[in-house]
C-alpha cells in the first residue's frame, strides 16, 4: 500500500486506491452538479388552491357562496388547472377513485351503482390509464383444413397481425404474377401455332373461333390463379400497435352479437362463389376488450342468456365466436375459443341489481369490487374548489371544437355552486349530479357566445337556469299560470276544510332538480247513513297516496277523540291526477280535523309534511321546490317538518316568505287554524294526546 495511506484513509475502489476526503468532495460535487441539473424535479410539488387538501377535513363551509369566490384568487376559470390523469378529474367519488386504482393494479372486475351523471362512466375510463402497461396481442383467424365451420384462432405480439397478413399477401402477388406470366407465355404460344395452322389451311373463320376459345379460356384460367392461396390467408379479428395503451371498449346497449361476437351470413354458399367461413367471423366487444376494459352501462338489460355467455368468457378469458342467427350460414360456424381476458365494469341504477343474473353478480363480488357512488357530497371549502375545477374542465373539453364556449367569470361560477347547493337539497351538502350541472354550464356558455361575451357572468347562468328547466318545471308552471287564470288559485281569505297542499313533480323522473306545484286539498264530513262510516280520496291517488289516507284517518280518531265510523270523509285533491307519496299527510289531516271541528284555515298558508300515527310531522323530500312554488302562487306562509328546516335553500327573489317549521301536529294547527275559542280548545287537547304518545319531543323541546 502506498504511504500516504497511513496519513489518508483510503479507500479501494475497482483495484485503485482513491483518499476518502476526495470521494467525498466528488460526491458533494456531483450531488450539486445533479441538483443543479435536475432541481425543478426535487423540488416539493407546487401547493396551490386548487391541491387536495392534506387529511381528511370535513368542516363544513358556512361562508355564502357569494362572499367565499370573491375570497378566491382567480379570475376566471382559465386560471383553474386541469389534472392530466382522468381519474384525478373525478369530482368527489374518492372512495371510488381509490377502489378504481386498486382494482386496476390487481386486474379485478367492479360493479359500480348510483344515481345517473355521478361520475360512473368517466370513472371506468380512467382504469386504461392506470392498468399495468402489459403486452397486447393481435388476434388472427386462420381456415381449418379438416373442418372449414371451425376456424383456428392464433395469437401474436401486437403489431405483428398486419405484419403477418401483408407478407402472404405480398407473397400470393409474387406467386400470382410469375403464373400468370406463364399462362401469357403458354396462350400465346397457342395462338401462334393456331395462327399458322389457319394460314396454311387458308380457313380465317376457325382462325377466329380458336381465337375467342383462347380469349375466354385465359380469362377464366386467369381469374382462377391463386384464388385457393387467398382464401388461406389469415385475418385479423383484434389488432394493436405496439405502443398502444389498454382498449377501452363501452358495450352499452349492445345486441348479442356485437357483444359475443358473430358470423356474416353467406348468399353464395357453394359454386365456387363462397366466401371462407373464417372471413365471416366478426369479434364481439368482449374479444376487443383483451387486455383492456369492457365497460356496461345499465347491465340488466342484458337478457339473461348474454349475462351467462358474459359470465362464461369472464371464467374462462376465451370465448368461441358463432352465429347468433338461426337462419344464417353463419350458424353453422363456430371457431375455437378466442382469447378475452377483460376487466368487466358493471354500472347501473340501484334496481340495475335486481335485473342482474344472480351468478354474474357473485362473480364480480367474489373476484371484485361493488361500489356505490355518491350523490352529493359535503359542502368543504376543497368540494368547491373541485367544483370549480368541474366548471373549467367542462369548458376546456370543448375547446378547439364548433361547440366551445367561453370561460365562467367569478359571479358565473358562484351561481353554479349555489344550484349545486340547491340540487342537494340538503345543506350542508354539494350536487354530485354532474351531467345535469354540465348542462346547465353549457347552455349559459352558448348565451354567452350568442352575445359575444368574453366571459360567461351570472347573467347567462340565471338565463341559462330559465332555458333549462325539467319538462316537469315547464308543466308545473303552465298548471300554475292556468289555475290562476281559471281562479282556481286561492291565497287569501280563510276556509272551513280546505288546505292548500304542496307536491313535487318528476320526483322518479332521475333528475336531481325537483318541480314544485301547489295541491290544494279539501274535506267534507258528512253524517254516515248507511252505518260504518268510510274515507273516500278522489283525485288519482297511488298506493302510497292511499296508505296516507288511510294512517291519518286513525290518527284523527286518536287524537280528536271523534267516533269517525259516523261520518263519510270526503277528501278531494283538486285539479290533480297522479298523486304519489305521503308529503301531503299533515295537508289531509289538517283538513279533516278543520271539517270536523267547524274551523276554518288561512288561504294564505301552505304546508308540506308526512305524519306519524302519533302525530310527529316526518320529513320530506324536495323542500325547496315547493316552498318556491308556494311563493309563485301568492302563498306568504309556508309550514314544513323541523327535519327540513336546514335544507332550505331559497332563490333572492323567493326569499321573502315566511317559512315555519314545526315538530307535531298540535303546532300545524296553530299556525294553519284561524284563531277562536275553538282553535284554543283543539290545539289544547291534540297537545295533550300528543305529549302522552311522543314523551321524547317534550323532553327535547325542555332542554332546548
Amino acid at each position: 500500500m502506498p504511504e500516504d495511506t497511513q496519513t489518508h484513509k483510503m479507500v479501494r475502489i475497482g483495484g485503485i486506491y482513491v483518499p476518502e476526503d476526495e470521494l467525498v468532495n466528488e460526491a458533494a460535487s456531483s450531488a450539486e452538479d445533479e441538483g443543479a441539473d435536475e432541481g425543478p424535479l426535487e423540488e416539493e410539488p407546487m401547493v396551490t388552491i386548487w391541491s387536495p387538501e392534506s387529511g381528511n377535513n370535513l368542516d363544513l363551509n358556512e361562508i355564502p357562496v357569494d362572499e367565499w369566490v370573491r375570497s378566491i384568487d382567480f379570475d376566471s376559470t382559465e386560471d383553474v388547472p386541469i389534472p392530466e390523469r382522468l381519474v384525478d378529474q373525478v369530482i368527489g367519488q374518492e372512495a371510488g377513485s381509490v377502489v378504481i386504482k386498486k382494482a386496476a393494479e390487481q386486474r379485478r372486475h367492479m360493479m359500480m351503482i348510483g344515481d345517473p351523471g355521478t361520475g360512473k362512466s368517466m370513472l371506468a375510463r380512467s382504469m386504461t390509464e392506470l392498468l399495468p402497461q402489459d403486452k397486447l396481442e393481435d388476434i388472427l383467424c386462420y381456415p381449418n383444413a379438416d373442418d372449414e365451420n371451425e376456424p383456428r384462432v392464433r395469437t401474436v405480439p401486437a403489431g405483428r397481425g398486419d405484419r403477418i397478413v401483408k407478407s402472404q399477401k405480398e407473397a400470393i402477388r409474387i406467386q400470382k404474377e410469375k403464373s400468370q406470366k406463364m399462362l401469357m407465355i403458354g396462350f400465346v404460344a397457342i395462338a401462334f401455332l393456331l395462327a399458322i395452322v389457319a394460314i396454311q389451311s387458308g380457313d380465317i373463320l376457325t382462325l377466329l373461333f380458336g381465337m375467342l376459345l383462347l380469349m375466354f379460356g385465359y380469362m377464366f384460367l386467369r381469374s382462377r390463379l391463386g384464388g385457393a392461396e387467398e382464401n388461406r390467408i389469415p385475418k385479423v379479428l383484434v389488432k394493436h400497435q405496439a405502443n398502444d395503451a389498454p382498449p377501452f371498449v363501452d358495450a352499452t346497449g349492445t345486441l348479442s352479437g356485437s357483444l359475443l361476437g358473430d358470423v356474416r351470413h353467406d348468399p353464395f354458399q357453394s359454386g365456387g362463389m363462397e366466401t371462407p367461413a373464417h372471413e365471416r367471423v366478426e369479434p364481439g366487444a368482449i374479444h376487443r376488450a383483451h387486455g383492456g376494459v369492457l365497460y356496461i352501462d345499465e347491465i340488466n338489460l342484458l337478457r339473461l342468456e348474454e349475462q351467462q355467455a358474459l359470465l362464461t368468457a369472464m371464467q374462462e378469458r376465451a370465448f368461441p365466436i358463432s352465429g347468433r342467427s338461426e337462419r344464417s350460414s353463419g350458424a353453422l360456424t363456430k371457431t375455437e375459443a378466442v382469447p378475452c381476458d377483460f376487466i368487466l365494469i358493471a354500472a347501473g341504477n340501484l334496481d340495475a341489481i335486481q335485473g342482474m343474473h344472480p351468478a354474474l353478480r357473485s362473480r364480480i363480488r367474489g373476484y371484485g369490487y361493488e361500489v356505490y357512488v355518491n350523490s352529493h357530497m359535503p359542502d368543504t371549502t376543497a368540494n368547491r374548489r373541485r367544483l370549480i375545477r368541474f366548471i373549467a374542465q367542462e369548458v376546456r373539453r370543448d375547446m378547439g371544437t364548433s361547440r366551445e364556449i367561453p370561460h365562467f367569470d367569478r359571479s358565473g361560477v358562484s351561481v353554479i355552486l349555489r344550484e349545486a347547493q340547491r340540487r342537494a337539497g340538503r345543506r350542508g351538502k354539494l350536487s354530485l349530479r354532474l351531467r345535469e350541472l354540465g348542462g346547465l354550464v353549457r347552455i349559459a356558455g352558448d348565451l354567452a357566445c350568442e352575445e359575444g361575451a368574453q366571459y360567461t357572468t351570472s347573467k347567462h347562468v340565471l338565463a341559462a337556469r330559465n332555458i333549462a328547466k325539467p319538462l316537469e318545471q315547464q308543466v308545473a308552471d303552465r298548471m300554475i299560470e292556468r289555475r290562476q287564470e281559471y281562479s282556481l288559485v286561492v291565497n287569501s281569505g280563510n276556509r272551513i276544510g280546505r288546505v292548500n297542499g304542496l307536491a313535487v313533480l318528476g320526483a322518479d323522473s332521475g333528475l336531481s332538480d325537483y318541480s314544485g306545484i301547489m295541491l290544494p286539498v279539501e274535506a267534507l264530513v258528512t253524517p254516515s247513513l248507511g252505518g260504518g262510516g268510510k274515507v273516500l280520496a278522489t283525485g288519482g291517488l297511488s298506493d302510497l297516496a292511499k296508505e296516507s289516507v288511510t294512517n291519518v284517518s286513525a290518527v284523527i280518531k286518536k287524537l280528536t277523540g271523534k267516533d269517525v265510523s259516523d261520518y263519510d270523509i270526503h277528501i278531494q285533491f283538486v285539479d290533480t291526477h297522479g298523486v304519489d307519496g305521503d308529503s301531503a299527510s299533515i295537508t289531509i289531516a289538517t283538513a279533516i280535523i278543520s271539517a270536523l271541528e267547524n274551523i276554518p284555515i288561512r288561504q294564505d298558508l301552505a304546508m308540506t309534511g308526512s305524519l306519524s300515527v302519533r302525530g310527529e310531522v316526518l320529513p320530506i323530500g324536495g323542500v325547496t321546490a315547493k316552498i318556491e312554488s308556494a311563493a309563485k302562487s301568492g302563498i306568504k306562509t309556508v309550514v314544513i317538518p323541523r327535519a327540513n328546516a336546514q335544507d332550505v335553500l331559497l332563490d333572492q327573489q323567493f326569499e321573502s316568505i315566511e317559512v315555519i317549521p314545526v315538530d307535531t301536529l298540535d303546532e300545524v294547527m296553530e299556525h294553519a287554524l284561524i284563531v277562536g275559542e275553538n282553535k284554543t280548545s283543539l290545539v289544547e287537547r291534540l297537545s295533550a294526546v300528543i305529549d302522552r304518545l311522543t314523551p321524547d319531543i317534550t323532553a327535547s323541546k325542555q332542554v332546548s
